[in-house]
């Protein structure tokens, strides 16, 4: 009898960009998701324009932009949930219907001179509806790549090779959007309409949204169970990893924040004001050209460290922002900048992969979202009035404030970034060691 041959496996893919954008349907969700995305990048500096032209102050406007940045940190992890649990249709849709409504309401009152506590109301709305896009492509990549099974029990041997790419891509891709959307927002507001940059911000959110949200074939299914609303699970942040990350990515929040209204504060004293948009991407550039270059190394050195080593180089490179006396040398900086954020994002982004299963994988991706967008609501608040007071320098210590802050913690608290085999976020998935790889992995315990 001749002996049994085992079948041959599989060639793995080689973790590239080319063959990530190979996966069949990508394209589907990954151009309209484009689109849905510019909230993130537009909004926060759209506000800021506008009511500095309606109102006169940086103060009044960074407090709108903030309320409206908290709104949407304190929704966006519920929406998450709600996109685990009924789907990621379910939830866009009325979304980004009530989003377009309430930015075209908050356009209307800033052009009225409404007063303050009208501006806050209607940005409350305006940030709370704010599609969670970014995380929702990030799930559906973990679902196309066959990350697991959507209850987190499926056989997992080890990750996906193409999943640490996709991380760095999608990491270039929201950087893009912050290459491309301050400057469309200021053109548009410096160029054509204060209103108009806000009024571009929810028609891409409409179109982009919607068309993404008809992308049901890509979508990660509901999870099993979770439409049974007596069956109880535990949040995504009762994880004590997912909590450090939160606390660290405000972090990088208070960086996007500040920049944007230093930035602005900057080229108004310069009597530059259509600068800032260019000082703005040449910082979101370096950020994208770093997350290009990340998804393109293979890394020998741990996510922990690497964490670390980003924060360090961006606290430190955030202690010289106040210092530039001219444009060119705060572009060079902000370049800098921008090189150092794109690390700690992705890396950020890497380690959830290891520490929640998939049931819970759009609601942590979305405490990260809502953390970066509560760290950018301090951020406009705090360097609103440090330029309104004391001008563009003071403004910039803001960052430095918040990458000192969270390079700290990640000091302090990095021993709880490791996965642990008694960690649990559900009833089912739990996370233990994987026997051929050495690291960690979702499993069925029931």
């Amino acid at each position: 009898m001749a002996p049994a041959v085992s079948p041959t496996p599989p060639p793995v893919p080689r973790a590239g960009y080319r063959h990530l954008l190979r996966t069949p349907g990508a394209w589907t969700f990954l151009l309209p998701g484009f689109a849905a995305r510019q909230p993130f990048a537009m909004l926060t500096l759209s506000i800021v324009l506008l009511l500095r032209h309606t109102t006169g102050s940086y103060g009044v406007a960074g407090a709108v932009a903030a309320v409206t940045g908290v709104a949407m940190a304190l929704f966006a992890p519920q929406s998450g949930k709600l996109a685990d649990r009924y789907g990621q249709r379910a939830v866009l849709v009325p979304g980004v219907l009530s989003h377009a409504a309430a930015a075209a309401l908050l356009t209307v009152l800033a052009l009225a001179h409404a007063p303050l506590w009208a501006l806050i109301a209607a940005a409350v709305p305006t940030g709370a509806s704010v599609p969670q896009i970014g995380p929702m492509v990030r799930a559906r990549w973990a679902a196309v790549l066959g990350s697991g099974a959507p209850d987190g029990s499926g056989p997992r041997p080890g990750r996906h090779p193409l999943l640490a790419t996709a991380a760095a891509f999608e990491s270039v891709t929201d950087e893009l959007t912050f290459v491309i959307g301050p400057v469309l927002a200021t053109g548009l507001s410096t160029g054509v309409h204060p209103a108009s940059g806000l009024i571009a911000e929810a028609a891409l959110t409409l179109v982009g949204g919607l068309l993404f949200a008809a992308q049901r074939r890509t979508a990660p299914p509901p999870a099993p169970g979770r439409a049974d609303p007596r069956e109880r699970h535990a949040s995504a942040l009762s994880v004590p990893g997912v909590r450090v990350l939160a606390v660290v990515f405000l972090g990088i929040g208070s960086v996007f924040g500040g920049m944007q209204v230093a930035l602005t504060a900057f080229s108004q004293e310069h009597g530059r004001p259509g600068l800032n948009g260019v000082l703005y991407g040449v910082f979101a550039a370096g950020d994208m050209l770093a997350g290009a270059a990340c998804g393109a190394i293979t890394w020998r050195t741990s996510p922990q460290r690497r964490l670390l080593a980003s924060y360090a180089a961006l606290a430190l490179v955030c202690s010289t922002l106040w210092a530039a006396p001219t444009p060119l040398p705060l572009g060079g900086l902000g370049l800098l900048a921008g090189l150092c954020i794109a690390p700690a994002l992705i890396t950020g982004y890497t380690l959830v992969e290891t520490l929640v299963p998939a049931t819970s994988r759009t609601e942590a991706f979305t405490w990260l979202t809502g953390s970066v967008a509560l760290g950018q609501a301090a951020a406009v608040t705090a360097a609103g009035q440090l330029a309104d007071g004391f001008g563009a320098s003071a403004a910039f210590t803001v960052p430095l404030i918040g990458t000192a802050s969270a390079l700290l913690t990640v000091v302090s608290l990095r021993g709880r970034l490791a996965p642990r085999a008694d960690t649990t976020v559900t009833g089912r998935g739990q996370c233990v060691p994987d026997a051929h790889s050495g690291a960690s992995r979702w499993a069925d315990t029931s």
